[in-house]
């Protein structure tokens, strides 16, 4: 599985972006997809996922700013972002799981200016 995000860049303090990623192939709903993140000289941290069936699952910097939804006809998930803070600055990592394998994308880097 190929993912391919896309939607990252420099946004202000307050502002928002949404990101999206789209699968090589066929994701079934129930298969989880999601976002990752890594802020420079820290871990890789969870932002949110997302399978049909259960609520999704955000970290708790982001609750209540981001959302996450899913296109599956288009194998897409997204990720909107609002009042974009710069601690939320990092490489954003599209990620599924099939088959008990992860995958990652090429991640795409968000920079929030203060």
């Amino acid at each position: 599985v190929q993912l391919q995000a896309s939607g990252g860049g420099l946004v202000q303090a307050g502002g928002s972006l949404r990101l999206s990623c789209t699968a090589s192939r066929t994701i079934l709903s129930s298969v989880v997809m999601g976002w990752y993140r890594q802020a420079p000289g820290k871990e890789r941290e969870l932002v949110a996922t997302l399978r049909s069936g259960r609520d999704a699952n955000y970290g708790d910097s982001v609750s209540g700013r981001f959302t996450i939804f899913r296109d599956n006809a288009k194998n897409s998930v997204y990720l909107q972002m609002r009042d974009l803070q710069a601690e939320d600055t990092g490489v954003y990592y599209c990620y599924t799981k099939v088959d008990g394998a992860a995958y990652w994308g090429q991640g795409t880097q968000v920079t929030v200016s203060s």
